[in-house]
């Protein structure tokens, strides 16, 4: 009986390693399926869910509450599982090199309590060669184990899109490695358990690797043309939603908006494509250009900000500016390389300290991450400028009125209205007097 049908009869266990926005989902997936260990070395988050309480919002406190999976802190419970799927975070550093640490500290956490007969799937973003060249090294040598004969590897890169309940692990084509056939078949059949849409065969782990970092860098790609345009757009007096809704009545036009671009993703993966090339002698042309117009965005916002406030006749220096969300997309508490920060930080070198809302947002990981302390939509008043920063279906139902009363007792034409991701009505806004701009 091979490990597959171990696993489909609760014969063996799986194990995730990691239990963020990503990892805590698949653990409750396949726990409908199968035994599974849900591993994650902060015991505050571990206590939440055991508590049936979820920080990421991607699941919902029911159904942690009424999932099978052991959640657990503790390293050596993975001992007890055949199947261990790796999801934790890979960032990058200050310096935009790749941040591998979680990865090799989770590699050797897995390793250190690896057992015969057991596959190591790895869904972290990576450059490809990691998996083989960095992660199986660490593996043997923390288990004394040899991989290809004792155990097998794996790669199969997470698709799952934070706080979106449409495309999520179920419905999304999966895309899978082994590092042979036998391996391949086994981690096909494992998630074919829980993912309706089906899996693609990868050739090999580094297509598998090389795949999941071309998705986001082609979307981090046609992102910075359209911010590109919005800058040029800009400067002629045209705005930039019109025009992109006008060219996407054509059946083929791509359809791409203008914004700040964050997350564990799009803003990251490009960059460990590049890295990569750049060891093997190639510096990226595309790739690189699209990073730098879509990480200035945030200078670009308050730029235009600070030109408004002067036509306003308000003092750019102390002037009262709010900005409403923090996290790194809509509706989803994730703060994780939010550009929204790069305003936060560009407002300050202006002598602006901005007041912010965010009643999505994870309170406790932006204040630790960044320093931040969130103030209540209803706090916002007084105000010389507000910044709508994120889609949040809380700020897209505020109506003109919601907005008069965040302001100063002023004319319109003294309010200075930010829309960058265009969810208000541009023309009620400037049919009174408001000064509303947008990317």
């Amino acid at each position: 009986m091979n490990l597959y049908e171990k696993i489909k009869k609760r014969e063996e266990k799986i194990s995730l390693v990691g239990l963020g926005y990503v990892g805590m989902p698949i653990a409750v997936a396949f726990a409908k399926k199968a035994e599974v260990i849900g591993f994650d070395i902060s015991t505050e988050k571990v206590e939440l869910y055991k508590k049936g309480i979820d920080p990421t919002k991607e699941v919902g406190n029911d159904v942690i509450k009424a999932t099978t999976v052991e959640f657990t802190a503790d390293e050596t419970k993975l001992k007890e599982a055949k199947f261990h799927i790796v999801a934790v975070p890979t960032p990058v550093n200050a310096d935009h090199t790749p941040d591998l640490k979680p990865v090799e500290s989770a590699s050797r956490t897995v390793g250190r309590n690896l057992t015969k007969g057991s596959i190591v799937v790895f869904e972290s973003t990576v450059y490809p060669g990691v998996t083989e060249d960095i992660c199986i090294p660490i593996l043997e040598k923390e288990s004394g184990l040899k991989c290809g004969i004792d155990f097998k590897v794996g790669y199969s890169p997470e698709r799952i899109n934070p706080g979106d309940k449409v495309h999520r692990l179920e419905t999304i084509v999966k895309v899978v490695s082994g590092m042979d056939e036998e391996s391949l078949d086994d981690i096909a059949k494992v998630y074919e358990l829980v993912v309706d849409a089906g899996v693609y065969r990868a050739a090999s782990i580094k297509v598998a690797e090389a795949a999941k970092v071309i998705e986001n860098s082609q979307r981090d790609i046609n992102i910075a043309f359209m911010n590109e345009l919005s800058i040029i757009f800009n400067k002629m007096d045209i705005d930039t939603n019109e025009v992109l809704e006008a060219a996407g009545t054509k059946w083929n036009f791509l359809k791409f908006s203008p914004g700040l671009v964050g997350g564990h993703c799009i803003g990251v993966d490009p960059y460990y494509l590049t890295y990569k090339a750049e060891q093997m002698g190639y510096h990226s042309q595309i790739i690189l250009s699209g990073r730098r117009i879509n990480d200035d965005m945030g200078k670009y916002v308050v730029e235009n900000l600070v030109k408004n406030l002067i036509k306003a006749d308000v003092p750019v220096k102390d002037a009262k500016v709010a900005i409403l969300g923090f996290t790194f997309k809509e509706n989803c508490p994730d703060t994780r390389n939010t550009r929204v920060i790069d305003i936060v930080n560009e407002l300050k070198e202006y002598g602006i300290n901005p007041m912010i809302a965010d009643p999505q947002a994870d309170a406790e990981e932006a204040n630790h991450e960044y320093g931040i302390t969130f103030n209540s939509i209803e706090e916002v008043s007084q105000m010389d400028a507000v910044i709508v920063a994120v889609g949040h279906n809380q700020f897209m139902n505020l109506e003109q009125n919601d907005f008069n009363k965040m302001f100063k007792q002023a004319e319109n034409e003294n309010k200075v209205l930010l829309d960058i991701k265009g969810v208000l009505n541009r023309k009620e806004y400037e049919a009174t007097g408001y000064r509303y701009w947008r990317l």
